[in-house]
């Protein structure tokens, strides 16, 4: 008997760590998901930016779409990450995610005259930030309103401000919130695009601390 109620007891403890211990990752992995998502509010720029990434162009693509109607800037621009997308038959080839980005934009009943595509392709977020910095000071403006997915927001935001500190340009940054095409922050773990999106993002993060850190 004392046997049968010492096992018991050690099954007892074992479910009891167990269900803690999965609690205790299931909130860290959450945890972990929303410190990624930053947002830099701007009530009006002088160009919405649209960030490269063919896996979740169209969340991004939306949401800049929304804030044009909205009136919070007048033009908005994509980047070319000089990737190829999915077969169009009527310009019978493979067309890149960057003019499937504008295809989308005037579905979305963003007039063309609006779109501005950059044509240098970028390979990397620091990249296209130098680009964008390029570009603002090309234009003369002042202001740029970035739009990306949420995962990506806080290095973005990190990157863009060190590349932009030494300019008069300021940069708002809206986050597209997980749930589109990435997956939310409760089921990443669930997901293969959710372990590139977010354990990927902090190793690229840590990267990018050491490389690109504004002298």
């Amino acid at each position: 008997m004392k046997t049968f109620l010492l096992a018991r007891a050690r099954s007892k403890r074992f479910w009891l760590i167990s269900t803690l211990t999965l609690c205790a990752l299931f909130l860290a992995s959450w945890v972990g998901a929303r410190l990624l998502i930053v947002d830099a509010p701007l009530a009006h720029a002088d160009a919405i930016v649209v960030m490269a990434g063919s896996a979740v162009l169209r969340e991004r693509t939306q949401r800049a779409a929304q804030l044009y109607r909205e009136g919070r800037a007048t033009r908005i621009v994509l980047t070319n990450d000089n990737q190829k997308s999915n077969w169009v038959s009527d310009e019978q080839r493979n067309i890149t995610y960057q003019e499937l980005a504008g295809r989308s934009l005037r579905r979305l009943g963003v007039p063309a005259a609006a779109i501005e595509f950059l044509p240098e392709p970028v390979s990397s977020t620091y990249e296209e930030t130098l680009l964008l910095r390029n570009y603002a000071e090309q234009h003369g403006y002042h202001s740029l309103l970035i739009v990306t997915s949420g995962y990506h927001s806080r290095r973005a935001l990190w990157t863009l401000r060190q590349t932009f500190a030494k300019t008069n340009v300021a940069i708002g940054l809206d986050a597209v919130p997980p749930g589109v095409q990435a997956p939310s922050p409760a089921t990443w773990w669930l997901h293969l695009r959710g372990w590139q999106m977010v354990p990927g993002e902090y190793v690229k993060m840590i990267y990018y601390r050491f490389a690109h850190q504004a002298g």
